[in-house]
């Protein structure tokens, strides 16, 4: 693994030049966020730092530029001409190929920080609240999450899951099957 300043350096360049200012404004609120909830939660405040930056590297990318970045990185096809779900996957697989990180931990934390998945580990659970709640979001029940976040990752994790399926369903829009899987997983945990 390169070492982390060299690899923040080159990250932070690579956001500067590819984001827009909204997405970078948010990039550093989310990492912030993630770094309080690793204080709290007893996680690698670096490692979540760290990964809170990667987790949209790559969301302002153009369609054909995520495309491209799919094939060449080897993410699944089943993400082209889906920038919601296909941004995490890149973002992961660019963290190991170009940048060099060999960490599961944060290579999966960044991978699905947008969708969730079943048995998160707590890295996992820190960036994908973090990224839910950093100040600059502003959705029903937002305010409900960042409460619960500080008391009970899981039911924070398990609001923002629902909030996120009804939405998508109110949109009649794909629902990611590891979205489902996670919901799924934290209401049988808690037997909801």
């Amino acid at each position: 693994m390169i070492e982390q300043n060299e690899t923040v350096q080159r990250l932070e360049e690579f956001l500067k030049e590819n984001l827009k200012e909204s997405r970078l404004k948010h990039t550093y609120a989310v990492k912030e966020e993630a770094a309080k909830l690793a204080r709290v939660y007893g996680a690698d405040v670096s490692k979540a730092e760290l990964a809170a930056l990667f987790h949209d590297a790559y969301r302002n990318l153009s369609p054909q530029a995520m495309d491209m970045y799919i094939n060449t990185l080897k993410v699944p096809a089943r993400y082209k001409g889906n920038a919601n779900l296909a941004h995490s996957k890149i973002a992961a697989a660019a963290m190991e190929q170009v940048f060099e990180i060999d960490d599961p931990e944060l290579i999966n934390a960044v991978s699905y920080h947008t969708t969730g998945r079943p048995n998160m580990s707590l890295m996992e659970k820190i960036l994908f609240i973090a990224d839910a709640i950093e100040p600059g979001r502003h959705y029903p029940g937002v305010d409900k999450i960042r409460e619960a976040a500080y008391e009970d990752l899981d039911k924070a994790c398990r609001l923002s899951l629902e909030g996120t399926v009804r939405f998508l369903k109110s949109k009649d829009a794909f629902i990611d099957q590891d979205t489902i899987d996670a919901l799924k997983y934290l209401k049988e945990k808690d037997n909801l």
